[in-house]
């Protein structure tokens, strides 16, 4: 099958000779229809994640039909973390939190950078008749923002309601963080994106004010989308006294908070990491019923065209917040 393999640091092939996926106990294979680039995808392309080692297909943000099984010819989303099902956090419903967790684009399971993916088939969630089967490849970055704002909410003294929030970060998971914070009831919403290339995209997102800086503060809510040490620095910095810090992105492990104001402010953080089963299922279903807005945020290119796609993304020259990938 044809197939997009990244194969070292800032490299991609496009080949036609890669086995088709068999599908194992519990799994069916599903025909690739829509698979988004992902800032992790970025992350291996650059040569930055020890966990996605050369050569791999990557990809994991990804919407098809079904093709083998009883459920043949349905259109799918596919939810990528597969877990055991059996352990403490996966009986608890914290199933993001499994200790045996895999993710498709990951050792040992290649990813939807292809024709076609093995998925077990309880990660699939019914795409209805007449959705946009680009739209339904969102989900999985939505259902990080989604399960990122549940849990700020949660912890939050400030309803979200008349919370000020500011987004780190206008790449995809900020919009959708912006997008799920609108859904949950937040009013007024900032998005802090240095890249003006981006802002005509985030200001048709929705109602949300869009900045080149942080010049506003101090915030209720401050969500890093972006998780570098400098944006781990603003949000610490404008997050108020009493406030939260949801920590989404992953651009680098270490440096930026100040701990000194975190402790006397009594500033909450929270580390956040992809979604839950029910956060999955609950997001797709907002998308459908039109809480998440038009998702008309993306650009749609050939697989074939994924490397320049990459290089794009690298050089900051993507207007649209996502690219998304049709095999």
């Amino acid at each position: 099958m044809k197939a997009l393999v990244y194969t070292g640091p800032e490299a991609m092939a496009f080949r036609d000779d890669l086995p088709r996926p068999q599908a194992n106990a519990g799994e069916v294979v599903l025909d690739v229809h829509a698979v988004g680039i992902c800032g992790s995808d970025m992350h291996a392309y650059l040569g930055h994640d020890e966990r996605r080692p050369a050569p791999l297909v990557l990809g994991h943000e990804a919407a098809g039909q079904i093709v083998t099984g009883g459920r043949t010819g349905r259109r799918v989303t596919v939810n990528p973390l597969v877990t055991c099902m059996q352990c403490e956090a996966c009986r608890s419903g914290r199933t993001n939190l499994c200790a045996s967790r895999q993710i498709i684009s990951m050792p040992p399971r290649p990813g939807a950078f292809a024709e076609q993916v093995a998925i077990p088939e309880r990660n699939l969630v019914d795409v209805p008749d007449g959705f946009p089967i680009e739209k339904a490849a969102l989900c999985e970055p939505l259902a990080c923002a989604w399960h990122a704002v549940r849990l700020g909410a949660a912890a939050s003294f400030v309803p979200l309601s008349s919370a000020r929030a500011l987004i780190i970060g206008g790449g995809p998971i900020g919009v959708g963080s912006a997008l799920a914070l609108a859904a949950f009831g937040a009013r007024e919403i900032y998005i802090v994106e240095p890249n003006p290339v981006r802002h005509p995209a985030l200001v048709k997102a929705g109602p949300f004010h869009i900045l080149t800086e942080v010049t506003e503060g101090p915030f209720d809510i401050a969500i890093d989308a972006f998780g570098g040490e400098p944006t781990r620095a603003v949000a610490s910095r404008v997050a108020k006294p009493g406030g939260i810090i949801v920590h989404i992105g992953l651009a680098s492990g270490t440096g930026g908070l100040d701990i000194r104001r975190m402790t006397l402010q009594e500033i909450t953080f929270i580390g956040t990491y992809c979604y839950t089963m029910k956060d999955f299922a609950d997001t797709f279903a907002a998308m459908v019923a039109g809480q998440l807005g038009t998702l008309d945020w993306f650009e749609v290119r050939a697989l074939d065209e994924g490397l320049s796609a990459f290089r794009d993304i690298r050089a900051g020259r993507n207007v649209a917040p996502k690219l998304i990938l049709k095999p």
